[in-house]
């Protein structure tokens, strides 16, 4: 393996992650976990300055050293700041109490983002409630109770259909190839410049009417085509 590629598989761990959520529709959707995405007026379309507001955020998050790109060095920074900030009395080593308060507020912070994920399916949940109650009486008739459990029954086996391995593997190839397109000058790493081309290429090609705004029906369709390509 050459140097280059061992960089490259080096970066993908931390640039990835901006560039997926800088570029994908998950960054687009109105809600996601409870959370407002790029949709920052809440007007159900998200628009190419919206888009580049949040991916900015992204990007600046994940340029740790701050200068200017996305490269090795950003994770060496993330993992000193992530020990500093742990070594609360900043003598260089962690001791077990700091390690266990450490513990605490990892779970503090699982405990929260479970209560808005339940608080986010209870909302789903209703509204597929709404959907099926096909004659908006407030209850589900035989008929509408069917339905619902078929299209339940259909949504599991589509989640069933790849082990979380596999999807971890089809993710990091998909993510591989939009690494690569977005580091156009080939040196193993994502400036801001690129990063910005990106993700104006991303946004040209889901708004696929040229409006200069991305619909729920336009991220629906991206959504869908990203997942038939992250199969291959």
């Amino acid at each position: 393996m050459y140097a280059g590629e061992i960089m490259m598989k080096t970066t993908l761990k931390f640039a990835v992650a901006t560039l997926a959520l800088g570029m994908s529709g998950a960054a687009m959707a109105d809600h996601h976990g409870g959370k407002r995405g790029a949709d920052a007026n809440g007007d159900g379309v998200v628009t190419l300055e919206e888009m580049q507001a949040q991916s900015a955020r992204h990007f600046e998050k994940m340029d740790v050293d701050d200068n200017g790109v996305i490269d090795a060095a950003d994770r060496k920074a993330r993992h000193a700041q992530h020990f500093s900030k742990i070594d609360s009395n900043g003598d260089g080593q962690l001791s077990q109490e700091e390690m266990q308060a450490a513990h605490e507020t990892r779970r503090e912070r699982h405990a929260e983002k479970r209560a808005r994920l339940a608080e986010h399916r209870a909302e789903r949940r209703a509204e597929r409630f709404a959907k099926f109650d096909a004659d908006g009486s407030g209850g589900l008739d035989e008929a509408e109770l069917r339905a619902m459990h078929e299209a339940r029954k259909e949504h599991r086996a589509e989640r069933r259909t790849e082990s979380r391995v596999k999807k971890h593997r089809r993710m990091q190839r998909h993510g591989m190839r939009m690494l690569k397109r977005a580091d156009t000058n080939g040196d193993s790493a994502v400036s801001r410049a690129e990063f910005d081309a990106a993700v104006a290429a991303r946004f040209a090609r889901v708004d696929t009417d040229g409006d200069g705004q991305i619909t729920a029906e336009e991220r629906k369709a991206a959504h869908a085509e990203r997942k038939k390509l992250q199969r291959h």
